[in-house]
């Protein structure tokens, strides 16, 4: 079973400081909640991986996710693909300007591979987003002090 969710949410800011938050991955794995930790594997900050705590039974231990931003659009799109044993996760981020700033629309797909991962999403996916947009809103608020 695969696990897809489509949010959108409007930002007071420019597409180019959107960009600025949501083209790290360092930035976007410390708004999940459930990365307990992040390495980046090369300078330009493409690939990082993950160390992912499931509070699931038959997860006992943090699983490292292995993510690379495929597709890099500056400042108005990224893609990123995350592979381990446990999940599989495809990321994506569009930027649009608006009138009072931008609008970012997101798009994550959880592909489980063992039994409750995709439930686990399925009932946590809309909360790690909304994780997503605090942590994105308090970094740009971040320049206006």
């Amino acid at each position: 079973m695969t696990v897809r969710v489509n949010r959108s949410f409007e930002l007071g800011a420019s597409p180019e400081r959107v960009w600025e938050f949501i083209a790290d991955p360092e930035k976007r794995a410390r708004s999940i909640s459930v990365v307990t930790g992040y390495t980046t594997n090369d300078p330009e900050g493409i690939r990082a991986t993950w160390d992912v705590k499931l509070p699931l039974p038959l997860i006992t231990r943090t699983v490292e996710v292995d993510t690379e931003d495929v597709i890099r659009r500056p400042p108005e799109y990224v893609k990123f693909v995350g592979r381990s044993k446990l999940l599989d996760v495809t990321g994506e981020h569009e930027i649009v300007e608006t009138e009072a700033g931008s609008r970012l629309e997101n798009t994550f797909v959880v592909d489980g591979h063992l039994p409750g991962v995709e439930k686990f999403f399925k009932r946590n996916l809309d909360s790690e987003l909304k994780n997503l947009q605090r942590e994105l809103e308090r970094d740009i608020r971040r320049d206006t002090i």
